[in-house]
């Protein structure tokens, strides 16, 4: 495995951490339906947070949410849409959130974009 796919991975399991030491409860980790990814499918009360992971060592070129692309939030729509009506989640808010990691040495920084784009 790639020393990036190392640092993806790592990237989601510091985000999962985040997420329950904030109250989330992990639902779902590398949701798949055809071609969509779901880093992350997290609930909080009545809010389904579909969560975007990006883990970069520099942000010095383009912010770090900012490399998420119209197909990638697309596909992150479609993916969302199988998870919720295959369980048939009637009682829930989704919300796109992102968790942007970036790593400067040993240190990780953290940022909770909750709310990050909207699905209409």
């Amino acid at each position: 495995m790639g020393k990036h796919n190392e640092f993806g991975k790592e990237g989601e399991e510091i985000a999962t951490n985040f997420l329950i030491g904030k109250g989330y409860t992990i639902k779902y980790k590398n949701y798949r339906h055809l071609k969509s990814e779901i880093d992350i499918i997290a609930q909080k009360g009545d809010i389904l947070a579909i969560v975007e992971v990006r883990a970069r060592s520099t942000d010095h070129i383009i912010p770090i949410a900012a490399t998420i692309t119209q197909k990638k939030i697309l596909l992150l729509l479609k993916g969302a849409n199988h998870y919720v009506t295959s369980r048939k989640l009637s009682d829930v808010e989704v919300r796109f959130d992102i968790i942007t990691i970036l790593k400067n040495r040993s240190v990780f920084e953290i940022e909770h974009l909750e709310s990050a784009f909207y699905h209409f």
